[in-house]
């Protein structure tokens, strides 16, 4: 499993957590509406609020976490993929250069 899987399992694991409290929440405002506490509109703006508020708190989670792996991975020493394409085509142009050379010398 690569670092992408790991990071992409975590993020799914915050949106299915989002899911259930989403759920959750919905049937906590259906009980207050139908307990007579509070309206449908009320209920709705209630949920649409907690929601709007949550995903935004997800996006925060998200760029935090993706923040952080990332640290993580340069304290390590792990390459970025930029730096490994650029590696790739160092090395492609190096033995594009032996082939040549060896080529010259077989002339």
């Amino acid at each position: 499993m690569d670092n992408s899987d790991w990071i992409k399992q975590l993020l799914l694991m915050g949106i299915g957590t989002t899911s259930m409290v989403a759920e959750k929440i919905k049937e906590v405002s259906d009980e207050l509406v139908k307990d007579g506490k509070i309206n449908s509109d009320q209920a709705k703006n209630f949920v649409d609020d907690l929601m709007t508020q949550m995903k935004s708190e997800q996006g925060s989670f998200e760029n935090n976490l993706e923040r952080y792996v990332r640290n993580i991975l340069q304290d390590l020493g792990v390459p970025r993929q930029s730096e490994m394409d650029e590696l790739r085509g160092r090395i492609d142009r190096l033995e594009r250069q032996v082939r040549d050379l060896e080529n010259k010398l077989w002339r």
